[in-house]
């Protein structure tokens, strides 16, 4: 029987575990009441209270007390994630959205600044352009961080957060989390105003990249796509010191109520047993196709951090975690074409599907046409439209001749 050591992560000959063995066995345990070797779903919203409840903390997320203070999935899945991005402890919300809100709602406070990259996820971008500085006071400044320089010049006495998301999505943009930190930490001690970095890691996954390693404060990870990795349930995390787990715990999930529920959580802990072996195809495949599509006559650009091409690429390659690591399954690229051709494009693949997400099993595709509202941040080859490839688990020949073949039958030429 799997000792109680491996279930915590820990060691049982003084040799540490491997990604793969965590991966399977933190977070999960012997049930004591039925022997099942598989933690069970717990649904219920209330638990048994003491003979005298009286010196209970009702806001305490430590103790089963009701769903929304933390529940015992939760806690399984928050115990297997610290150990994978080697933080003290983490927190797992409701969704990824939730986990940048969070963060940010936790660490800034009216009259704050913070600094973030100029390329991020739709809501990040949102909650720091518009509605942390509309409706809650709070300064920031949008910055190309893939030049640490920039982050450097950003810099206030009151900067409180540097937020950077690496590879950025939807462009695939490379930060060096390194340079970013070192910088944004000397800055603290000089002005006396510690700084925080956070790094959105949800590109990567820890089994790519473990931002902490290098040097960042927070990490965040949009649960709902490679760590569950079956495009069936929403989650997010945040992986940090414990002082800064009570805090997000307290503000985010007790009294902002961002909780995630026992079902999804059972359901990311089941699939993130697989995540080293399908991160390998899914960082296999998508090198593979960027370059294919690089020799391809309708292919006006690509971008993806493994390829040597990639201004990235360098940065990319210093921050992997581990000899088997890769770049993901995310790439962009355009075609030679307009809008409507874009379109005829999708239409015609047959494995890959017309839809948002990224980390699934299947191949998923999305046009970002010139209506985004980002547009005007991204270089100027995105700027006649794009597509978001977000390559799956099907065999990567596949893939292949199902973009040939769209191409062909969307008039397109292929060799």
């Amino acid at each position: 029987m799997t000792s109680d050591l491996v279930h915590h992560g820990q060691s049982f000959d003084g040799k540490p575990l491997g990604f793969a063995t965590k991966s399977i066995h933190l977070g999960n345990g012997v049930d004591a009441e039925t022997g099942a070797i598989r933690r069970p779903i717990t649904l219920a919203n209330a638990y048994a209270l003491p003979y005298d409840p009286s010196d209970i903390n009702w806001s305490s997320s430590d103790v089963n007390l009701y769903t929304r203070n933390g529940h015992p999935n939760q806690r399984y899945l928050e115990a297997k994630l610290a150990n994978l991005e080697g933080a003290e402890d983490a927190v797992v919300l409701a969704s990824g959205v939730a986990a940048l809100a969070a963060t940010f709602t936790t660490f800034l406070n009216r009259g704050d600044h913070a600094i973030f990259s100029d390329t991020t996820y739709i809501a990040a971008y949102r909650l720091l352009n518009q509605i942390l500085p509309e409706k809650y006071g709070i300064e920031t400044s949008i910055v190309d961080t893939s030049a640490p320089r920039n982050v450097a010049d950003a810099l206030r006495p009151n900067t409180k957060l540097v937020h950077i998301e690496t590879p950025a999505n939807p462009t695939l943009k490379v930060s060096d989390i390194h340079a970013i930190a070192a910088l944004a930490h000397e800055h603290g001690e000089k002005t006396g105003n510690p700084v925080l970095v956070s790094v959105d890691n949800t590109f990567n996954s820890p089994f790519n990249v473990r931002p902490l390693d290098l040097g960042a404060d927070v990490v965040i990870e949009s649960l709902t796509k490679y760590i569950n990795g079956h495009g069936d349930a929403l989650g997010g995390a945040i992986a940090t010191t414990k002082a800064r787990t009570d805090q997000i715990r307290f503000t985010a999930q007790v009294n902002y109520g961002g909780i995630i529920s026992p079902f999804n959580a059972w359901l990311i802990n089941r699939g993130s047993v697989t995540l080293p072996l399908r991160m390998r195809q899914h960082n296999a495949s998508a090198l593979a196709i960027a370059r294919h599509l690089e020799s391809l006559p309708a292919v006006r650009f690509v971008s993806y951090p493994g390829l040597e091409s990639h201004p990235g690429h360098a940065v990319a390659a210093s921050q992997l975690a581990r000899d088997d690591a890769g770049f993901g399954g995310v790439l962009a690229f355009g075609l030679d074409a307009d809008h409507d051709g874009h379109n005829r494009f999708v239409s015609k693949l047959n494995v890959i599907t017309s839809a948002v997400s990224l980390g699934h099993d299947e191949s998923l595709i999305v046009f970002l046409g010139e209506d985004d509202e980002r547009q005007y941040l991204y270089p100027p080859e995105f700027h006649r439209g794009f597509f978001r490839l977000a390559v799956g688990l099907e065999d990567t020949d596949d893939l292949i001749r199902d973009i040939d073949h769209a191409l062909a039958e969307a008039g397109f030429p292929v060799r």
